[in-house]
């Protein structure tokens, strides 16, 4: 593992949890030497504050979103395989909720030729994909626009979800953590997904090898309910372990070809 891996993994863990060298030891496959080094250079940056024996987060600490562009173009062949592992979950005569981000705008090119399907959705990429789709029926859930990721949300949007049920909703999230939900860059956008989860029959969430164990933003969305997790072969192991340690949560694993 690359040092800006490492590092990565360890604001991830720290923004989750206080937590100690040795559990950072363990979960990463690192002498604790290195952990403290690592510990060391990141508090000087100032990315989180050291403690007796580990470290923890500075408050109010994240990091800015990536650009619109540079989501599309960010693991494109992962998401496409994680789209298509989730169309298979679509069924005839389902009422189905694409959630914004570009893995869901990825599964509604999948759903393009589908025959009586009903999509409700807040992402304007999935918009554009299916608004010539002959047999899928598109609903626009309406609101405020969200430029950086094309997609609408407040109270609006979620009047409009109050009224509303769906048989599956497809979730994406800046970062999924086992124990803690969803993770977001705004407030909106949390609650946004916890209107939804309250209407769909089914929930699943899709996600890259990257978001998984991402905890980079402030803003939270629990699951407390039965939901299954599409990622990809390209996803580590301990990070997957999280997942399926947790009886409520179904892993499933789409295959890559060829992954950024």
């Amino acid at each position: 593992m690359k040092v800006s891996e490492r590092h990565r993994a360890i604001l991830d863990l720290v923004r989750t949890r206080d937590t100690n060298v040795e559990q950072l030891s363990a979960a990463l496959g690192v002498s604790e030497a290195t952990v403290r080094r690592d510990l060391t250079m990141l508090a000087k940056q100032r990315h989180l504050v050291r403690t007796y024996g580990g470290a923890t987060a500075l408050v109010g600490s994240h990091e800015p979103e990536a650009s619109l562009d540079e989501r599309t173009s960010a693991r494109r062949d992962q998401k496409d395989a994680i789209a298509q592992a989730a169309a298979a979950h679509v069924r005839d005569g389902d009422t189905v909720l694409l959630d914004g981000g570009t893995t869901c705008a990825a599964l509604a090119v999948h759903l393009y030729s589908r025959q009586d399907v009903h999509v409700v959705t807040n992402n304007l990429l999935a918009v554009m994909t299916l608004a010539n789709a002959p047999g899928v029926r598109l609903t626009l859930i309406g609101g405020d626009l969200r430029g950086s990721s094309m997609s609408t949300l407040g109270p609006l949007a979620e009047l409009t979800l109050s009224r509303l049920s769906v048989d599956k909703a497809f979730l994406g999230a800046d970062g999924v953590v086992a124990e803690f939900g969803l993770c977001e860059a705004s407030a909106q956008q949390a609650y946004l997904k916890e209107c939804i989860i309250k209407r769909a029959a089914e929930i699943i969430v899709l996600a890259d090898s990257d978001k998984l164990g991402r905890a980079r933003q402030q803003h939270w969305t629990p699951i407390e309910r039965d939901w299954r997790l599409i990622t990809c072969a390209a996803a580590d192991e301990p990070n997957l372990a999280a997942f399926r340690a947790i009886k409520r949560i179904i892993v499933e694993i789409a295959t890559v070809n060829n992954y950024d």
